[in-house]
């Protein structure tokens, strides 16, 4: 029985030097992660499950394909098991497409060590093994680089998804200066607005990382020690300022913790936002305390209630409830409040009812520096 990905048990099909093939698979995978992990960077910090990922199924591909009888051509026929190898080595390692090129060029060495002297390769076979781990290679490839596309995209779909914020605070500020002869009025709104556009450069440095991204999909954080009860009353007093917003901010005690300030600040932002846009214009509240070295920052509103089906689909990326309500949306800012909450090494849940109003609860570590990989 073989681990091909057509999973096929009819060994009787295959051809004897196809056995001998898969007799050594064991001892070409154990010496082709020794290997790796020695000789690729980046490797070595890998789980083995993550490291052996499709390689399995693909080397029973090639004995199959090794079987004249076999309805495989080469190891690619028929499957995508080299796509989802590149398409996870985006998603999960910090790999460039050069360390995937070496993979497959460190399994082709490691399969002629090892058949040396157990499996009787003719030129014919090592023809049908070259042209499977090149196509692979290249299927890799393509599926590796087009991951990496889609990861920057989102990224800097939602960055310019949040600049809305500080910019929309800009653009008030320069209108009320513009309107008063107030000086200390003036001085009130350039700051603010010199705050801002502070605010927007930084998010231009992420969005020029974004682009150049090379890695998972959580967010790299720039963590510090500070209050969170502070930063949401001043966000929250920006939105009551600036947006003319019925908002309130429960924040009886200091939470002080170690966070990324700007990806939370976003966040509360974001849901902020989705509570004013779906909240049938009563009041906001967003509450901060911390239990059991937990902090949990909630943005509540008494909307229409979210149904139970949609409890986890709301936060998939590009997701739209264009029935709920005319107002434009984007379908990024949730799944960027999702992205913040894991990246910080913990959640965001939904609470919504018709008696109890709509919940999002950020819950992640007071201190998130054990559960966040430093750069």
């Amino acid at each position: 029985m073989t681990l091909a990905t057509d999973q096929s048990s009819a060994a009787g099909e295959l051809s004897p030097i196809s056995l001998q093939f898969i007799s050594i698979r064991e001892a070409v995978m154990a010496r082709w992660e020794q290997e790796i992990r020695a000789r690729v960077p980046g490797a070595s910090s890998l789980l083995g499950p993550v490291l052996i990922n499709t390689l399995p199924a693909f080397y029973d591909n090639i004995a199959e394909a090794l079987s004249p009888d076999y309805p495989r051509k080469d190891a690619t026929s028929n499957n995508n098991a080299a796509s989802v190898h590149g398409g996870e080595r985006a998603r999960m390692t910090l790999y460039g497409p050069d360390q995937v090129i070496h993979e497959y060029q460190i399994f082709r060495e490691i399969i002629a060590i090892v058949a040396k002297g157990h499996v009787e390769l003719t030129e014919h076979h090592w023809t049908i093994i070259d042209q499977s781990i090149n196509t692979a290679t290249r299927e890799a490839i393509r599926a590796f680089t087009a991951s990496h596309e889609i990861l920057r995209g989102k990224l800097a779909a939602a960055l310019s998804h949040d600049m809305r914020t500080p910019l929309a605070v800009i653009a008030n500020g320069a209108q009320l200066i513009s309107m008063t002869t107030d000086m200390e009025v003036a001085k009130k709104f350039s700051s603010k607005i010199a705050s801002n556009a502070k605010r927007l450069g930084a998010m231009m440095g992420e969005l020029v990382d974004a682009l150049t991204l090379q890695g998972n999909t959580n967010l790299t954080l720039d963590l510090s020690q500070f209050d969170l009860s502070e930063l949401a009353s001043e966000v929250c007093d920006q939105y009551y300022q600036n947006f003319d917003c019925n908002i309130g901010c429960e924040t009886n005690e200091a939470v002080i913790g170690y966070w990324c300030k700007d990806s939370l600040r976003r966040a509360l932002e974001n849901l902020i936002n989705n509570a004013i846009k779906y909240g049938d214009n009563k009041t906001v509240s967003t509450r901060v305390h911390q239990a059991h070295g937990r902090l949990m920052l909630s943005v509540h509103n008494m909307g229409n209630p979210i149904p139970k089906d949609m409890h986890n689909n709301i936060f998939d990326y590009l997701r739209r409830e264009d029935n709920v309500t005319t107002t434009p949306s984007w379908g990024i800012g949730l799944h960027f409040v999702k992205t913040v909450a894991e990246s910080h090494g913990g959640s965001v849940l939904v609470d919504s009812s018709e008696e109890l109003g709509t919940t999002f609860l950020i819950d992640i570590p007071v201190d998130c520096r054990p559960f966040v990989p430093q750069s």
